[in-house]
């Protein structure tokens, strides 16, 4: 590892530590590869999964791997209408297993998401037995107030992009505090502590991954 990974790998000591307070596990790796050979080792074939978008997901190698394994996937992708877009929500929040990623997590583990449509947040907050958050050293924030603007000015504007949203931060790269018909940060949830004991489990990778 590198000076940075390094100091990443420290502060993780501090960050895991506070997860459990909050009843939450965590757990960190050199290495995305590394990450997910461990979580794979979690998952009994047969397993339901489905995720929320997630760039990190996606760049940690993790959706190729579910994809290749023996699983029960539920892909909203595949939704062709409306009615199988809420068809297949309604099934993702009953999954074993539910991926996704944190836009910020505070050096005292709170996790802060902002969210468009909302189900990315509702499966963290409930729904899926087990919800698996693949987080790299770019989204750790020192305190709640950081974490909001870190969201609101590294990770919104080039999601924007991405989806192709016409919004202001798409046009400027920076937020406009928009209310604009195509504007996705229409909830922000802050998660203090999970009611359930283990079953939000974030996986702190000492890599950039995601917005």
């Amino acid at each position: 590892m590198d000076n940075r990974q390094t100091a990443f790998a420290r502060a993780c000591e501090g960050i895991i530590a506070n997860l459990k307070k909050r009843n939450m596990e965590g757990y960190f790796f050199e290495d995305s590869a590394s990450c997910v050979r461990a979580i794979l080792e979690m998952m009994p074939e047969g397993s339901v999964v489905s995720w929320g978008g997630s760039a990190s997901v996606q760049e940690s190698g993790m959706m190729d791997a579910l994809k290749q394994g023996n699983y029960r996937l539920i892909d909203r992708s595949e939704a062709k209408t409306p009615e199988e877009q809420r068809e297949t929500y309604a099934r993702t929040v009953m999954s074993d297993y539910y991926f996704m990623s944190s836009n910020a997590i505070t050096y005292e583990g709170e996790l802060v998401n902002f969210d468009g449509n909302g189900n990315r947040v509702g499966c963290l907050i409930h729904g899926p037995r087990h919800v698996m958050l693949i987080v790299g050293m770019n989204k750790v924030t020192a305190s709640l107030e950081s974490a909001v603007q870190r969201v609101r000015t590294m990770a919104c504007p080039p999601n924007a992009v991405r989806l192709n949203r016409q919004t202001p931060c798409a046009a400027t790269g920076k937020c406009g505090d928009c209310l604009s018909p195509d504007c996705f940060c229409n909830q922000l949830v802050i998660t203090r502590r999970s009611g359930h004991a283990g079953r939000i489990k974030v996986f702190l990778v000492a890599e950039d991954l995601g917005f």
